[in-house]
Parts: C-alpha cells; sequence; structure tokens
C-alpha cells in the first residue's frame, strides 16, 4: 500500500497537499481499498465554506456510504469535476488524478493536527490490528 511522502495525512484517511494557501484533498489508498469500488462522490460546490472535522462530502461504493471529512478549514476553490462521471478514479489514483477539492486554508494551524505519511502507515497497521482482534491490546515491541 502507497501512502506518498510530502502529502500530510488525517486519522479519517484523507491526504493533504499543500501548495502555498491551497490545501489538495483526497482519501487515502487505504481508505479507497476498504471501501472498494466507488459508484458515487458527493462534493462540495466552489465557494462552500467547509470546517476541519465536519463532513464535505461523501462517497458511495458497492459496500458503503462514507462521509469525507474536512482536514483543514476554509474555502473550496476548485472541486475535481471529473468525479461524479468517473467515481471510480479514487480507486484507479487516489493521489492523482483522484483528488476531490482545493481548499484555500483560513489557518494553516490546520495542518499541526496532520500526520506524515510514515505515522499514518503505523497508524493504518494499527487499524487493521484492530479490526483482526476482539480485544484491542498495545503491542509489544
Amino acid at each position: 500500500m502507497e501512502f506518498p511522502e510530502g502529502l500530510k495525512y488525517s486519522k479519517e484517511h484523507e491526504w493533504v497537499l499543500v501548495e502555498d494557501r491551497v490545501a489538495i484533498i483526497g482519501i487515502t489508498e487505504y481508505a479507497q481499498q476498504e471501501l472498494g469500488d466507488i459508484v458515487y462522490v458527493e462534493l462540495p460546490e466552489v465557494g462552500e465554506k467547509i470546517v476541519k472535522d465536519d463532513a464535505f462530502g461523501a462517497v458511495e461504493s458497492v459496500k458503503a456510504v462514507s462521509d469525507i471529512y474536512a482536514p483543514v478549514s476554509g474555502t473550496v476553490v476548485e472541486v475535481n469535476d471529473t468525479l461524479p462521471d468517473s467515481p471510480e478514479t479514487i480507486n484507479d489514483d487516489p493521489y492523482g488524478d483522484g483528488w476531490m477539492i482545493k481548499v484555500e486554508m483560513s489557518d494553516r494551524d490546520d495542518l499541526k493536527d496532520l500526520i506524515s505519511a510514515e505515522e499514518y502507515a503505523e497508524y493504518v497497521e494499527q487499524q487493521k490490528g484492530e479490526g483482526d482482534e476482539e480485544e484491542g491490546g498495545e503491542e509489544e515491541e
């Protein structure tokens, strides 16, 4: 599974690429694999304000419907208009053509709550472990 360096990650499985004051946001490879084949995407409109940790859209797969949570607050400045007609792009290229929205951040301090690729990989491994076990426990090293 791939978690590119240079991106920031949320524990809700979104990734963020920062370019000046703009955050490009999508869901991670782990998230799209867990969802399965994505068949529908709901995204906000350009100009809409999103709030960190609130849902800004949803993805529907053959398995479930999942909200997508804002890793940062700000104003949507661009939406990936190809996704409603080709939602499978998220499965095919989650870190490239599968990006969802671009947001002009209202507070760059929001980025401090995000984690690195290495930290996210560790988090995903913990999530997988918890899914395999009845009881959550600390792993020994």
